[in-house]
């Protein structure tokens, strides 16, 4: 069973534990007390002066939420193996992890579905989502395909994105959120090359909707103009590191209209 770790420009365990405490905005006295370890432990751990074991590894890795992948990367840079495996989700052993991605994104018709991985990559979609991407340009569907790039590339959905400012200072945020808690540089540069793009400003926090519960992507559909609010699912008990970062981004109607126009062209 093949493995693939990141390998870091600094491997020192000691090093690599450090960035990720910071980056979970912890002190070493933090971590210590919900490690249930001592702070001079966790601090000799970081400088080098004790070399943790592997179960000590797993248990700081864990309550620092870091990423399978990187729990890996954690522990190939102790002197240990790696823990966690990471198939190619077409290999044999994946089939179910395929059927649940599967049954998912076909009972949520007529209703926009995709999954993607950890760097926003189209990993598979439901027919609906043919709708939200009608016109955009060719090459932006061809593989591999960034939904993020998909959706705000000027020659993507971003021309019939009613409230772009808006989704776009969205899907920014949440971008750069993820970049910082993950310290994924293929992140950071997609970031950057997404702030690049042209875009409306923003609209004032205080000029949405009132009672909005959450940021609405509106979109042009012919002569219609859709809302959807989005949701992502996780496998939440995944082993295997293809199937952690794997998310299923599933849109629902944001308002009656957009539900009966939906449920029209189903029919």
């Amino acid at each position: 069973m093949p493995f693939v770790a990141v390998v870091a420009e600094d491997p020192r365990i000691g090093t690599l534990l450090r960035q990720w405490r910071r980056r979970r905005r912890m002190s070493q006295l933090d971590l210590a007390i919900e490690a249930g370890v001592s702070a001079r432990h966790v601090c000799f751990v970081e400088t080098g002066r004790s070399r943790p074991s592997a179960e000590m590894v797993m248990r700081l890795a864990d309550h620092l939420d870091v990423p399978l992948r990187d729990r890996n990367a954690l522990l190939l840079a102790a002197g240990y193996a790696p823990a966690y495996g990471q198939r190619d989700l077409e290999e044999p052993e994946m089939g179910p992890v395929r059927e649940a991605i599967h049954r998912v994104l076909a009972a949520h018709e007529p209703y926009p579905a995709v999954v993607v991985d950890r760097h926003w990559g189209l990993v598979a979609s439901n027919g609906a989502v043919a709708l939200l991407t009608a016109g955009v340009a060719a090459h932006l569907l061809e593989p591999p395909v960034n939904v993020l790039r998909l959706s705000l590339h000027p020659e993507g959905m971003a021309p019939r994105i009613v409230n772009l400012g808006e989704w776009r200072a969205h899907l920014l945020d949440r971008l750069g959120r993820q970049a910082v808690v993950s310290g994924d540089p293929a992140l950071f540069a997609l970031h950057e090359e997404l702030a690049g793009y042209p875009g409306s400003e923003p609209a004032p926090a205080h000029d949405l909707e009132a009672g909005a519960i959450a940021v609405p992507l509106r979109v042009r559909v012919g002569e219609q103009e859709l809302g959807f609010i989005s949701t992502a699912t996780t496998f939440g008990t995944a082993a295997d590191v293809t199937v952690s970062e794997l998310s299923i981004e599933s849109f629902f109607p944001a308002d009656e209209s957009t539900a009966r126009a939906l449920r029209a062209r189903q029919d």
